[in-house]
């Protein structure tokens, strides 16, 4: 079977720092990937890269088999591939409805007019905002916009949802709910990438995990003996405390 997404030796040097150092894995279809390693590690800019933000200095990545690698952001978003950022990027004039909407304009299934608005109305039911889908974004609480974020990525209907620590600055009950809607989205088959710092969730909802430090790839595999490998834990703790 075709991965769904597959890295291959990607890199990225920002003049000497190189972000990204020759990192491959793959993600299966209908899988839950955690890409996780400490501040700095390059989790971010790996995302960037499999997004279109940024261009790879080397390597290629593969959605389905094509190369996507060198292609801008908008035409990997037309393939299939959206996102949440790690600080929240939403359309600050347009209302919670109006933002979801442009998902599904934009990306991958193309809807327009009644269309998109049907399918904003059905997704922020499903966040939790459906009684305030005419709020102007601007207006709304950082939580609140994080929810409009994830569904308008979702309104494109995606091949490969990247979540970058979508649930982060979650309280307590607000994090169970998110780790919940995580769950339903797998469980439904989608396939998801998601960087996150809470290992709670990870434990929960990933199949396997990927662990980045320094730019490297340092363990891949299940998320039990991933988390326990001697090299992660020294990643995360220093070699004083492994």
């Amino acid at each position: 079977m075709t991965a769904a997404l597959s890295i291959r030796a990607a890199r990225k040097a920002f003049g000497g720092l190189v972000a990204v150092n020759d990192v491959s894995f793959e993600v299966k279809q209908g899988e839950l990937l955690g890409l996780i390693g400490p501040n700095g590690s390059g989790k971010t800019t790996m995302l960037n890269l499999i997004s279109g933000a940024l261009p790879p200095t080397a390597g290629e990545i593969l959605l389905d088999g094509k190369r996507i690698s060198g292609l801008p952001a908008h035409a990997i978003a037309r393939q299939g591939v959206s996102r949440t950022f790690q600080l929240v990027r939403v359309l600050p004039s347009l209302d919670a409805e109006e933002n979801v909407m442009s998902g599904a304009v934009f990306g991958r299934v193309r809807l327009w007019g009644e269309d998109a608005r049907r399918i904003a109305r059905v997704l922020l039911d499903r966040v939790g905002l459906g009684d305030r889908a005419h709020m102007p974004v601007a207006a709304m609480t950082y939580i609140d916009q994080k929810r409009v974020e994830l569904a308008r990525a979702l309104a494109a209907d995606p091949r490969v949802l990247l979540l970058d620590e979508w649930l982060a600055g979650l309280n307590p009950s607000e994090l169970q709910i998110g780790i919940s809607l995580i769950d339903e989205l797998h469980r439904e088959g989608r396939t998801i990438v998601m960087v996150e710092h809470v290992m709670d969730a990870i434990r929960s909802l990933c199949d396997r995990c990927v662990v980045m430090s320094s730019g490297r790839m340092i363990a891949e595999g299940g998320v039990s003996e991933t988390l326990s490998d001697p090299e992660v834990v020294r990643a995360y703790l220093g070699d004083d405390d492994a």
